[in-house]
């Protein structure tokens, strides 16, 4: 019969999570530039437009870049680049529907604005802190 040891049920589900943050993200990145193409389609500056989806990408790429280099990370860090992937995700999404797609907003572009802004915070912030604590639960259990 086989039997699932806890290790290997734990690396699945991480692969798994890991699949999901990266299908997800390169989903995201699509839907966001389009509902920013689609939000920018009367502003006559093709290059404002341009950096507009310029900087709404630019999380989305980092996050990618980050999902693939993370092979070697500690498996709590890597969990919480994965979830942290999806939630930004969606939440970007979300936020960028709305604005593009509900009813018409003075100022649209101030989300595209700090949306992608907030993200780079979050990710600059999270990944660290955990990668930080990991680093002295592990110093902490080696002393007892």
């Amino acid at each position: 019969m086989f039997q699932v040891t806890p290790n290997k049920s734990r690396g699945r589900f991480l692969g798994i999570l890991r699949s999901a943050a990266l299908i997800v993200a390169l989903a995201g990145a699509v839907g966001s530039l389009g509902l920013t193409l689609h939000a920018g389609r009367h502003n006559s500056s093709r290059i404002l437009v341009a950096l507009f989806a310029v900087w709404v990408l630019s999380p989305f790429v980092a996050l990618v870049w980050a999902n693939v280099v993370s092979a070697r990370w500690a498996v709590l860090t890597r969990a919480t680049l994965y979830t942290v992937t999806l939630l930004l995700t969606l939440g970007a999404l979300a936020i960028y529907g709305e604005v593009a797609l509900g009813p018409p907003r003075p100022k649209p572009a101030s989300f595209f604005l700090v949306v992608p802004l907030a993200s780079w915070l979050l990710i600059a912030a999270v990944i660290p802190l955990v990668t930080l604590l990991l680093g002295r639960l592990s110093r902490r259990a080696g002393r007892a």
